[in-house]
């Protein structure tokens, strides 16, 4: 399973990467992380596409991860679902203008983040 993660902070990217861990379940490939800390590799990624996720930080500068999930939505045919990474719980409505398909709040869980890469990986790959 191929999961592209963005954030400026290699801390956040380490994080997400703990939580996640090599394999999401049993009924899931072993993952393969692409990690990107800059807007122009965002973009440049998905747009090359082969990935089942997109975990984007929404805290991440210059541009969020939010900011980067609508331009993806909008410009990629068929964009992978998306899972951003809020600030805080109070930050979901965010999330949803930015037509991400989760949103897991900082600081991070490790259940809820892996349980909502597991469901959109599923979702994904139907």
């Amino acid at each position: 399973m191929s999961l592209l993660l963005y954030s400026d902070d290699v801390d956040t990217r380490t994080k997400v990467r703990t939580a996640i861990g090599k394999r999401l379940a049993a009924d899931l490939p072993p993952v393969e992380w692409t990690e990107v800390a800059t807007p122009a590799a965002v973009v440049s990624a998905a747009d090359a596409g082969g990935f089942d996720v997109l975990i984007l930080d929404g805290e991440a500068v210059p541009a969020g991860g939010m900011g980067m999930c609508r331009q993806l939505k909008e410009e990629i045919f068929e964009c992978p679902p998306v899972l951003v990474l809020t600030g805080r719980p109070q930050d979901a409505w965010l999330a949803t203008w930015s037509r991400a398909d989760a949103a897991v709040p900082h600081p991070l869980d490790p259940r809820a983040l892996a349980e909502a890469v597991s469901v959109l990986a599923r979702r994904r790959r139907g």
